[in-house]
């Protein structure tokens, strides 16, 4: 401690010098355009014949201005922080402090008897001031700017599409004290803006001179900035962007920006999920927080991908409390240290246990009482649950039917199910079918709100296909693919969260909730855009469907209707009630086969002819 004392003290007074040498230059060249503008205003009052005399007191009366004008900004700073120079904010607030000097000013000289300096010299003089200030601090910006134009550091940018976000972002990196990017040119389709300027950048063309406009402007870098858009025209301008040469960044979705200025960091490499088009769908999702404010939530399985967005977005809300629940310590111990920045696992928000534990959920719903359940707890490789039916017995199937019946007074339950329970064909279709319907059952007898939430693939999600394609990207391996059409329906993890939230405010009893996730995603089409991408090139092998894998997935079962009655983007689902004592008559130690087939029936479906292999 004693010895970082002086340290820390040394480290201030360095930063303080320079903060100073940064406004002193400032300061006086303000007090400069105070007393030259002062000197305008009553020179061409008297006719430029002013007497030493006066010429004293006009200083003088500039001179105290001058200080009001120094002290008003310095309040001004305190409190709200400062605006880069040559910025519209400053601009702003140089305007303001220059009215209110100008306005102490006749306050103090009107009354007296014997005015030091007319009483048009503070209006006239003000104003001219206030040009000279804003353009001394418009030619630094020019200046600044152009030094950055020439830095071998600094990008030449181009800015595609102008929306809310646009001038933001023109801003934004104009103030940018690293220089990282200069933009010199604005792209936009709709001809109503050809020629607009924001900011002093302008419009110069659309996507289809990209290229002649890249070589005209010698820019190196693209920024894309219009979030929630077709992802066709994403790749159309993408192409474009890498056939003339230069690099494509994209800017995030205005909804994430709302609630904060643009940064230059919010410029970042194109993803996946860009070239997907996953954006505006979720955007056209709202979360009504009030449902969850001062609740108490209880959210399992909060450590997988699923349930730690669940936890960030459930925070957000403002819960009365938030108990997180999982078996995995490690995954906690990274949950908590996102929500808080630190993990020090003392907290009572963090509950390790195991669902399928039926006497400690028992004791801890009941100990914890929550109003709320989210139930995302569960075993999801379709493969590895094929081979083992069994496991998914005990966590998907028996572990939920120990949540729910620990859950019988609570209010509200939300199910995490799967694409895969429509007309299932696989374990895992098989046990979230079941929980669907042991939800639906829960539902009927306790008159709580007990539903499931029913979505696809997530992507970048643990285990996902697009974490495996990456990963063999990454080793060099060829990308395996299990049929050139199989096709899936995928969403973000933003997306599957929001359906979530939605369901515990708009889902009634019994019900199974449907997200519209557009059209379905060729496999081999993603497979192929990541090899693209990659420096290497990657081989694409197809290696054949696997036991319980569908060409194609159903967001429908055979006898479910697409009924939308309160959101368009949600279709609501009967779900027919199950009663337990038909799943506990289940035993999870028996022959694989015998379990799938006795799995399908409690469904209702056929069982597939599969030949499994043996487990070891």
């Amino acid at each position: 401690m004693d010895a970082a004392a002086p340290t820390s003290s040394a480290s201030t007074s360095e930063h303080r010098p320079a903060r100073h040498r940064g406004l002193l230059p400032l300061l006086t060249f303000d007090a400069l355009a105070w007393c030259g503008g002062f000197l305008v205003a009553a020179g061409t009052r008297f006719e430029f014949a002013l007497t030493v005399n006066q010429c004293g007191w006009v200083l003088a009366t500039a001179l105290a201005c001058a200080l009001v004008h120094a002290a008003v900004g310095q309040v001004r700073r305190s409190l709200r922080g400062r605006h880069p120079v040559g910025s519209l904010g400053e601009a702003r607030d140089l305007t303001g402090t220059a009215a209110l000097v100008a306005t102490c000013a006749l306050l103090v000289i009107v009354p007296l008897p014997e005015r030091p300096v007319p009483a048009t010299t503070p209006v006239v003089g003000a104003a001219i001031a206030l040009l000279i200030m804003a353009s001394g601090r418009a030619a630094y910006r020019y200046h600044r700017d152009r030094r950055r134009a020439t830095s071998s550091t600094t990008s030449r940018t181009l800015i595609y599409g102008v929306d809310a976000t646009t001038p933001r972002l023109v801003r934004a990196l104009h103030d940018d004290p690293l220089g990282r990017y200069l933009p010199v040119g604005l792209l936009a389709d709709d001809p109503d803006e050809r020629d607009l300027r924001l900011d002093g950048v302008r419009v110069l063309g659309g996507r289809e001179q990209v290229g002649e406009i890249v070589q005209r402007t010698r820019a190196d870098t693209v920024i894309f900035c219009m979030g929630g858009t077709d992802a066709e025209l994403i790749r159309d301008v993408r192409a474009r962007t890498l056939r003339a040469g230069a690099a494509f960044k994209v800017l995030p979705p205005i909804r994430d920006l709302l609630d904060r200025p643009v940064a230059v960091t919010d410029v970042r490499d194109m993803q996946l999920t860009d070239l997907l088009g996953r954006a505006q769908r979720v955007a056209d999702l709202t979360v009504e927080s009030s449902g969850l404010r001062g609740r108490r939530v209880l959210v399992t399985g909060a450590g997988g991908s699923i349930g730690s967005e669940l936890c960030r977005q459930i925070a957000r809300c403002e819960p009365g409390e938030l108990m997180m629940l999982d078996r995995d310590e490690s995954a906690l111990h990274a949950l908590q240290l996102s929500l808080h920045g630190r993990a020090m696992l003392d907290g009572p928000e963090l509950i390790l246990a195991d669902i399928r534990d039926a006497a400690e959920i028992s004791r801890i719903v009941a100990d914890r009482q929550p109003e709320i359940v989210f139930h995302a707890a569960a075993l999801k490789h379709l493969t590895l649950l094929q081979r083992h039916p069994g496991e998914a017995i005990k966590t998907n199937i028996l572990g939920t039917l120990n949540v729910l019946e620990a859950c019988r007074d609570v209010a509200e339950f939300v199910n995490i199910s799967t694409d895969k329970a429509a007309n299932p064909i696989s374990v895992l279709g098989y046990s979230k079918r079941l929980t669907e319907r042991l939800t639906a059952h829960h539902a009927a007898c306790s008159g709580g709100r007990y539903l499931s939430v029913r979505f696809g693939n997530v992507l970048s999600s643990r285990g996902s296909v697009l974490t495996a394609f990456r990963s063999q990207l990454e080793a060099g391996l060829p990308i395996t693919v299990t049929h050139p059409d199989v096709t899936r329906y995928f969403m973000t993890v933003q997306e599957a969260v929001h359906l979530v939230l939605q369901a515990a405010t708009i889902g009634r009893g019994g019900e199974a909730l449907v997200l519209d996730m557009g059209q379905p995603v060729r496999i081999a089409d993603v497979a192929r855009r990541l090899a693209d991408d990659s420096p290497t090139g990657a081989e694409i092998v197809f290696t054949g469907l696997r036991p319980g894998e569908k060409l194609h997935e159903d967001l429908f079962g055979a006898d479910e209707t697409d009924s939308r009655p309160i959101h368009p983007l949600i279709s609501h689902v009967r779900v027919p009630a199950l009663h337990p004592r038909e799943v506990r008559l289940l035993d999870p130690y028996g022959e694989p086969e015998e379990l799938i087939k006795r799995l399908a029936t409690a469904c209702g479906q056929r069982s597939p002819l599969t030949t499994l292999p043996t487990p070891r």
